[in-house]
């Protein structure tokens, strides 16, 4: 469905032909969280869900200490990106004089990165939610959701107009960060969307699979 939405127009359609775009300082501020939202709302959702049914009862602290740290690590990276790119675009705009607004920039960049923060620490809850419970298999792939938030961080803070380059040399995750190839023209948007999809699978089979025997109830010991 978003590959028939995101078809270019037919080249027999009026309108169609060569656009000039002129300087222009000016931002889309909701540009990035609506792209966020739309790469990620869905999975946001789902994991959101999930998490209220699996995250009732007792919680492991082993579980929740090993989610502890990949959730300071995306919202560490997501604060390095947002303020890499707020130095980034002022000493542009002290360099240029049709550089972007500065404040809008950075507004900008700092509601695109919410729905993929948000993505990565809804999916590490219910990961620990999950171990908790015996549902390793699920867990996996709760986590694996949690790791395709990075790469959705960045694409959406690429759909935000920024100065060329603003910010590059912090992303680990946008989309030349592997070169591409004839049979791989787009690597990191193919890696995501695979391993995106092994997360969603992971988490649906280990959900519906027979309960674990820890939760099983013990058999009586005949004496």
């Amino acid at each position: 469905m978003d590959a028939v939405r995101t078809m270019p127009a037919d080249p027999g359609t009026a309108g169609y032909g060569w656009k000039v775009l002129q300087p222009d300082n000016g931002v889309d501020v909701p540009s990035g969280f609506e792209a966020g939202l739309t790469a990620t709302g869905a999975l946001l959702a789902a994991a959101a869900l999930l998490l209220v049914a699996w995250g009732r009862g007792r919680w492991r602290p082993s579980a929740t200490a090993a989610a502890a740290l990949p959730a300071v690590l995306i919202t560490g990276y997501a604060v390095v990106r947002v303020v890499d790119i707020a130095l980034a675009v002022r000493v542009e705009r002290e360099r240029y004089a049709y550089s972007v607004d500065a404040d809008s920039a950075v507004t900008s960049v700092s509601l695109a990165v919410l729905p993929a923060l948000a993505l990565g620490l809804t999916a590490l809850m219910l990961a620990a939610a999950l171990a908790g419970r015996g549902r390793r298999l699920a867990s996996v792939g709760a986590a694996l959701l949690a790791v395709v938030a990075l790469p959705h961080l960045d694409s959406s803070i690429g759909a935000v107009q920024l100065p060329l380059y603003a910010g590059d040399r912090t992303a680990l995750f946008s989309w030349h960060a592997i070169a591409p190839t004839l049979s791989m023209p787009h690597p990191v948007p193919a890696l995501t969307a695979a391993v995106e999809l092994a997360g969603v699978l992971l988490l649906v089979v280990g959900s519906i699979s027979p309960r674990p025997r820890a939760d099983a109830a013990p058999t009586p010991t005949a004496r």
